[in-house]
């Protein structure tokens, strides 16, 4: 083997030739994957002289290494931690119940109720037909009875309570008071919001209604804080030969007064039997939209009503619990 190296001009190429087969024979019997692309970047750095350069690709490898490793540690810590918490999500419940934060967390949610306040031939069957995506027929008969109806709507639950004519002088006082807290109560814990559906001023066909005096009914037998939750509602656009900014700047039925008071600007809403599908989502899109900012900004309306309701609840259960422990010898 000493005779063939000394009969090559330069003997060293010769033996990095054999030594680099030797290595590669070597590399490719014990890792050949690995080896194969490990050895041609050594052969390359001999024969060039940039021998360093495999030791920076080798630093940048490990490194890569070593961020991947952390990746991996950091991804177990945190399912850990997140499998723990599931696991004591009763404990946030209880701190919650007891700090009071479950009545903040109730307005985050996207629950929406709604009372329909309005004069008979108003349109407020077709807007709680609306409300609800259905298609209720309107009935012959006057409503003598606050109802609730209910259904989902994208996710939410909405509730609509619709009223007799509570603005109409048929209906006595007491009739009227009586189904206004009727609605209250089938809108625990409270509304977020008032329609107040009346046919738009000038609309073919119906009486124009006073707006102004209309709210001005819904506080007397409310509550004058509702008035922040009132949102006027205007049917049978269709119908309209006016557009809204002209009805706001004539004053026409009392409109701009009315949305002076309530500080809501009113919805039109098409009422119209036979409109498609598509025109209803975008009324019901509009008008529960509405309703969500208000509650996203004021909650929902609490009446008296309801305030000593609890209250009775409350020391009702303080009574019976006294009872349960009379009876049983344990005072």
């Amino acid at each position: 083997m000493v005779d063939d190296w000394q009969q090559h001009p330069d003997g060293s190429v010769h033996r990095l030739w054999i030594s680099s087969l030797q290595i590669l024979t070597k590399l490719v019997t014990q890792n050949p994957l690995p080896a194969l692309i490990r050895w041609p970047i050594r052969f390359f750095c001999s024969i060039t002289g940039l021998s360093t350069l495999w030791g920076w690709v080798s630093r940048i490898v490990g490194t890569l290494r070593g961020i991947q490793s952390l990746c991996k540690w950091f991804s177990r810590i945190w399912k850990f931690f997140k499998a723990l918490a599931s696991k004591f999500q009763w404990l946030s419940d209880i701190i919650n119940t007891l700090t009071g934060s479950t009545e903040a967390a109730s307005h985050s949610k996207p629950d929406l109720r709604l009372i329909l306040v309005g004069p008979a031939g108003g349109g407020r069957t077709s807007v709680a037909n609306t409300l609800l995506g259905s298609r209720m027929p309107h009935t012959a008969g006057t409503m003598v009875e606050s109802t609730r109806r209910r259904t989902v709507v994208a996710g939410s639950e909405v509730t609509v309570i619709d009223t007799p004519d509570l603005l109409s002088p048929a209906l006595g006082t007491p009739e009227k008071i009586r189904e206004a807290l009727r609605s209250i109560q089938l809108s625990s814990p409270g509304p977020n919001a008032v329609l107040l559906v009346m046919r738009a001023p000038g609309a073919n066909g119906g009486m124009d209604h006073d707006a102004a005096q209309a709210v001005k009914t819904i506080l007397q037998l409310y509550d004058e804080d509702i008035v922040n939750y009132i949102i006027p509602v205007l049917t049978h656009a269709d119908c309209l030969d006016h557009t809204l900014e002209d009805l706001l700047d004539r004053d026409t039925a009392g409109l701009r007064r009315a949305v002076s008071l309530c500080g809501q600007r009113p919805e039109l809403v098409d009422t119209k039997p036979k409109q498609s599908r598509e025109a209803q989502l975008a009324s019901q899109k509009a008008l529960l939209g509405r309703v969500l900012e208000m509650k996203t900004h004021r909650g929902h309306f609490k009446h008296q009503l309801q305030i000593k309701e609890e209250q009775m609840r409350e020391k009702l259960l303080m009574d019976m619990t006294h009872d349960v422990l009379m009876k049983h010898g344990l005072m």
